[in-house]
């Protein structure tokens, strides 16, 4: 694939933008994603919460609350609240007010929960043999979003 050459080629030419490649790009994983997620009857976003539930299990943050999920992830509560909802409906996660701040919604993941890691692991396996992608391949292509990310996030 050669590059684009911004100065020779119409800057508004939908093919130019790299916000649209990348929405593009983003629908199709998800997209890619759908079966797997289907399996484990979850939603992509709700499955993105999962992902940090499980981090949080490693990991814990000081308050593991609906605000820092949302800190985590990029999402307000407004969001988060309907697809936490779920989860809990679903048996996987437990949410619970604060006994000191009524405002603060604590979450902990259920041992269904828990164990539902267990089995993405071999399905998200299967989901990358099933695109041929290479593990360093997309390692690199992770750190350069991540990269752009922190720079967007900087502007804030």
């Amino acid at each position: 694939m050669k590059p684009v050459s911004f100065e020779r080629e119409d800057p508004l030419q939908l093919d130019n933008q790299l916000c649209f490649k990348l929405y593009a790009a983003s629908r199709a994983v998800i997209r890619a994603y759908k079966p797997m997620l289907d399996q484990l009857n979850l939603t992509y976003p709700q499955y993105l919460a999962m992902l940090v539930l499980w981090e949080w299990q490693v990991d814990p943050p000081a308050q593991p609350t609906v605000k820092a999920l949302g800190e985590r992830l990029l999402l307000d509560s407004g969001t988060l609240t309907p697809l936490l909802k779920r989860l809990q409906q679903l048996g996987l996660l437990l949410r619970q007010r604060s006994t000191e701040d009524e405002r603060e919604v604590h979450l902990a993941l259920t041992e269904a929960g828990c164990a539902l890691r267990e089995r993405v692991l071999p399905l998200r396996q299967q989901l990358l043999c099933e695109q041929g992608l290479e593990v360093a391949e997309l390692a690199e292509l992770r750190g350069r979003l991540g990269q752009l990310l922190d720079r967007f996030m900087a502007l804030r």
